[in-house]
């Protein structure tokens, strides 16, 4: 059963000096968990100055003016990194009015960027912030072409300046859906592909004479950044043998900064995407066939192309991307008790909370400021009740750049508002 954070949290009596804005802070007392692979610290503190991290771990020094927390017999870790969402894009799935995710009647595709669809007041972003999520990566979905436009990093805060980082990668589609939008075959998508960087580079050499049925004068501008390598190119794609011929580009363009996500099969080809050093993005649920692209998937993989030596962060590509990246933890948890299971390959508990904290950073290049506790990161905190990726742990604190966060929502209000609901209330309709 999924972990429902509305009953899980725990009094915040017991934390101390809880700051509300950013300044010298010390979590002392508290299991602390850096984030970076590395095993949790017993009794640690974790030193926040001005939103940044200072220092964390045993034996921090503690400034004379830091507001303090005492965290002890909880734990202390980096926020939750969402490897790959549609958060703020998605109200309600059923209402289109409230769907920003893709632009199927829009005449642009590279060009498209999500940053001015965000709602950093959605439902789902409070929801995802009170169980610890702090960052995520938000997608766009491809509309008329295999390419969705640019994607950004965001936090969770409770504001409207929502964006870390605006054009952090681009999107494309390369497996089956990808093939739906290029014409109906796999073959057509790269040929698609190859055609449209064709036309990006022509665009380059003639800007004022462009003519082009593939790609407007706008879509050509972005694709450079995409061709020179200086924005990353998010690739979907699932199969073992899509994924050889993804990687198979850089042959072409070597410029590429390519990433993986979804990749099913990936395990299968797992020394191949490590010696080519790309990046996977993997979902760590995917244990059923559930399309012909993912015959092969198994809740093994993420383990297995980690072994092989691929830098692997877990995301969540069209699995509730829009709505629940808390289960981020569980997700994690259950890598790590895949350890129990014969011939079943696992995580160790060091290496699931960095597949979900600074491993995402490290796959978008954003890991000298985000995703772990080391010095210089972003003062992305979270206080436990227990240990976080057990179903029964909840956040008692969230912290963002070092500014503490509201933990209620809609739910929680919905929750208490009907659960000890005087029945006199309640419509005619309801009497017996």
């Amino acid at each position: 059963m999924k972990r429902s954070i509305l009953t899980a949290f725990a009094s915040l009596a017991a934390i101390t000096a809880t700051p509300s804005v950013a300044q010298t802070i010390a979590i002392t007392g508290g299991k602390v968990v850096i984030g970076d692979g590395s095993a949790p610290v017993e009794n640690g503190t974790v030193v926040l100055r001005d939103g940044k991290v200072v220092a964390a771990g045993a034996n921090v020094a503690i400034p004379a003016n830091a507001s303090r927390i005492d965290a002890k017999g909880r734990w202390v870790t980096p926020g939750i990194f969402a490897g790959f969402s549609r958060l703020g894009l998605i109200e309600v799935n059923a209402v289109s009015q409230t769907n920003d995710t893709g632009a199927s009647k829009s005449p642009f595709s590279v060009a498209i960027d999500v940053v001015p669809a965000l709602n950093p007041r959605a439902v789902p972003v409070a929801v995802n912030r009170a169980a610890g999520v702090t960052r995520a990566v938000v997608a766009p979905t491809t509309g008329q072409s295999i390419f969705a436009g640019f994607g950004a990093i965001v936090d969770l805060g409770d504001d409207y300046e929502s964006v870390t980082k605006s054009h952090a990668f681009q999107f494309v589609e390369m497996g089956e859906k990808g093939a739906s939008e290029a014409g109906g075959s796999r073959a057509a998508t790269h040929t698609l592909l190859r055609a449209m960087i064709a036309e990006a580079r022509r665009y380059l050499q003639n800007p004022s004479g462009f003519e082009s049925d593939l790609l407007t004068i706008a879509d050509a501008k972005a694709l450079q950044e995409i061709i020179n390598g200086s924005t990353r190119l998010i690739v979907h794609v699932e199969r073992a043998a899509d994924i050889i011929q993804v990687l198979k580009l850089r042959d072409e363009f070597p410029a590429l900064k390519l990433v993986l996500v979804g990749a099913a099969e990936g395990w299968l080809v797992a020394e191949r995407i490590a010696a080519a050093g790309v990046p996977v993005i993997a979902s760590a649920l995917n244990d059923l066939p559930e399309k012909f692209e993912k015959l092969a998937a198994t809740q093994s993989n993420i383990a297995r192309m980690k072994r092989a030596g691929v830098t692997v962060a877990i995301g969540m590509i069209d699995d509730r991307d829009a709505h629940q990246l808390r289960y981020s933890t569980q997700y994690a948890g259950n890598l790590v008790a895949l350890n129990r299971l014969p011939g079943a390959a696992g995580l160790t508990w060091d290496e699931a909370f960095a597949s979900i904290s600074s491993a995402p950073a490290k796959v978008l290049g954003v890991d000298g400021i985000l995703g772990s506790l080391q010095a210089g990161r972003n003062g992305d905190v979270v206080i436990w009740d227990g240990d976080p990726l057990e179903l029964a742990s909840a956040p008692v604190m969230v912290m963002i750049d070092g500014v503490e966060q509201p933990l209620g929502n809609r739910q929680l209000k919905l929750r208490d508002r009907y659960r000890n609901l005087d029945e006199s209330l309640l419509p005619k309709a309801y009497d017996r």
